[in-house]
């Protein structure tokens, strides 16, 4: 939560303005208590919106909605006022996890849990439905899990029934993947809407992952209207009864009372959130809503951040909702903050030249079994952190306490690890054979022996691509786990000195162990721009806003369609420029001792800092927060050295005294640092 700032009002009706709670496209939100302790989310129409009507109105009929609605299964709208010409809306504080946090969290529910679950928001769309209304965003984050039960939130795009879709400027504001096919192609919907956004749910909650997925929201919604959804990973009792919800038709779609009868959860489903780890999650955050409410409301606020920072170090979740949208305290609405409930606090300050302490590690991994300068660095998938250690294995741990979380069972283990799809971890080892690792538990999802793959380069929606052990370029689909293409690498790679990779939009651009860069189309393998020679050795692309950033001889940048060069700055001498890293339109990357910012757009120098006395490695910076780590020397005894981006200044160096590669990664407002066998979480400003 960030603190009030200039423009912010400090009262609305009864409720006293503490903090900010976040941001969304129509409105702020505020944390507001009024006279008795009690808490609200107060959310108010920004200003330059305040004065259309339209919108003021649309704004309030979010109130209006869900105020319609009578029953548990929503939150309560606490007020609704116009107040100095500004529409507010004040909601009660739901303490749980929305469904989407509760699955990633703990995994897919058991099927009495679903069931329950089921129940549960059946009854609540009864009630939706016989105030006249359709809610037509069942989704999992508007479904939250309270100690009361499931409630649904965000009545913000709610109409009468048989209302249209769209809005006036023709763009659908339904979520991909939830809303009903003739949602989706703009028709006229009803509580038949919601009925397949219920089924859409409940496979979630079963399965674990949406049934439909594609690269971009345009492949999500063909495959609404016109795939079938993946329900595979769905128990097949709870597969019969969803299945009749995702007909196409909605006049095939079962009725609300059919889906009533068919859950019929067995005595004591609901134990899921009573109790066991889901419940103890709810219980904790209701504690700690009950002591922020309990805050003394005049007093400027020392205790009042304090317990803030509590709530943020511990992750811990409030939502509001019912007659708005979802708001999760310390995290705005997730879609613009992007926060995750495993995100750290960063620091508010540090000690200038100071390193602060480690927030976990280091973690003692083992021997390797690797060369040293051919450790990968760590690789994050949500929650967990996963690291090689000893016998070719991998180690999966916890983001927030570096707790061992799982160790894989295959051994051999080579290369750097990639995440696909944040539920697979994938790996070669030492026989060419590409695994793919549940990324929850470390077993075994499925595996291609006949790949031959020496190297991964890269993954996206689709495939993983790959160098073999024979010099060749290929591509496996993650859904056959056969191999799409392969071709003669235009560029030179081996098993001891592979080559460097990073893909977008249909773009495969590698840079080889001789420099050489080309740009393969993922779907073909064909050829699309290059080789061209940039450098003498592999180093990693970085792509962004159809760019590829390249280092080298020259920082350089070029037109990721056509590989025509944008711009280009020389390196100073040494070994040349490392591989770069980009973020908020600047380019990061280090020459020889010097790390240096420049603009995307022309390369202009935004700032240059001298922060080593020798030679740094050419793996690319880490951004993390306001903060990029680079390593301070070839050696590593030197360690790692943490700058702030905001002036181009030195914040601090940390070491370990010893020598030997770093290899560094970042997520989570955390920066994960992998040396001699050991493995620390460091965190940021």
């Amino acid at each position: 939560m960030n603190p009030l700032g200039t423009g912010d009002p400090l009262r609305l009706g009864p409720y006293r303005l503490t903090g900010v709670l976040g941001a969304g496209g129509m409105g702020q939100v505020y944390l507001g208590r009024d006279s008795e302790g009690r808490t609200a989310a107060v959310k108010v129409l920004r200003p330059e919106l305040a004065h259309d009507p339209q919108m003021a109105r649309r704004f309030l009929r979010e109130a209006h909605a869900a105020q319609a609605v009578r029953g548990e299964g929503v939150a309560r709208v606490l007020a609704a006022r116009t107040e100095g010409g500004r529409p507010w809306i004040a909601t009660e504080f739901l303490a749980g996890p929305t469904l989407d946090q509760a699955v990633e969290r703990y995994g897919a529910l058991d099927e009495p849990a679903v069931r329950a679950l089921g129940a549960a928001l059946v009854r609540t769309l009864r009630d939706i439905h016989g105030a006249g209304l359709v809610h037509r965003d069942l989704k999992p984050s508007n479904i939250v899990l309270t100690s009361r039960g499931p409630r649904i939130i965000d009545f913000g795009i709610a109409r009468p029934e048989h209302g249209l879709t769209l809005t006036t400027t023709g763009q659908t504001v339904a979520t991909p993947g939830y809303a009903a096919p003739e949602q989706v192609l703009g028709r006229r919907t009803g509580p038949a809407g919601d009925v397949f956004s219920l089924g859409v749910v409940l496979a979630y909650a079963a399965g674990g992952r949406p049934v439909h997925e594609g690269g971009h929201v345009a492949a999500v919604q063909y495959q609404v209207v016109h795939g079938e959804p993946e329900l595979g990973s769905v128990p097949e009792a709870l597969r019969t009864l969803v299945e009749p919800c995702l007909a196409k038709d909605p006049g095939s779609r079962p009725g609300l009372d059919w889906i009533g009868r068919a859950l019929a959860p067995p005595r004591g489903a609901d134990r899921a959130w009573r109790s066991g780890p889901l419940a103890q999650d709810i219980a904790r955050r209701e504690a700690d809503a009950r002591r922020m409410a309990a805050l003394p409301g005049d007093r400027p606020g020392p205790s009042r951040r304090r317990l803030i920072g509590t709530l943020a170090a511990g992750g811990a979740v409030l939502v509001a909702g019912g007659g708005g949208v979802a708001w999760w305290l310390l995290r705005g609405d997730g879609a613009e903050a992007g926060g995750r409930p495993w995100e750290a606090e960063p620091l508010a300050h540090y000690d200038e030249g100071t390193a602060p302490s480690p927030l976990w590690g280091p973690v003692d991994l083992g021997s390797l079994g690797v060369a040293d300068a051919g450790v990968p660095a760590p690789l994050t998938v949500k929650d967990l952190v996963v690291a090689p250690a000893e016998g070719g294995r991998l180690r999966a741990f916890d983001v927030r306490t570096g707790r061992p979380r799982w160790t894989s069972r295959t051994a051999g283990l080579t290369g750097r690890p990639l995440a696909a799809a944040d539920d697979a971890v994938l790996t070669v080892d030492s026989n060419g054979v590409l695994h793919a690792l549940n990324a929850k538990d470390g077993t075994e999802r499925w595996k291609a022996p006949a790949v031959d793959a020496a190297t991964l380069l890269a993954v996206d929606d689709k495939a993983v691509y790959l160098a073999t052990r024979d010099g060749e370029l290929r591509a496996v689909a993650l859904t056959s786990h056969m191999a799409l293409w392969t071709v003669p690498s235009p560029v030179r790679t081996s098993e001891k000195s592979p080559a460097a990779a990073a893909v977008a939009t249909g773009h495969l651009v590698v840079c080889g162990d001789d420099g050489q860069v080309v740009a393969l189309d993922t779907a073909r393998g064909k050829t699309l721009w290059g080789p061209t020679r940039r450098g003498t050795t592999a180093l990693a692309p970085a792509i962004a806003d159809n760019t590829v950033y390249l280092g080298g001889r020259s920082l350089t940048a070029l037109a990721l369609s056509t590989g025509e060069e944008k711009w280009s700055r020389p390196s100073g001498g040494g070994r040349g420029w490392s591989a770069p890293v980009v973020a908020k339109d600047v380019v990061y990357a280090v020459d020889a001792t010097d790390l240096s910012a420049r603009r995307t757009d022309d390369g202009t120098d935004v700032w240059t800092l001298t922060f080593a006395s020798e030679d740094s490695p050419q793996d690319a910076p880490v951004i993390a927060g306001n903060s990029v780590w680079a390593g301070a020397g070839q050696a590593g005894a030197r360690g790692v050295a943490a700058m702030d981006t905001r002036g181009g200044r030195l914040a601090w160096p940390y070491t370990q005294g010893t020598e030997g590669r770093w290899a560094l990664s970042a997520a989570g407002n955390r920066v994960f640092l992998l040396h001699n066998g050991t493995l620390t979480a460091m965190p940021v400003f």
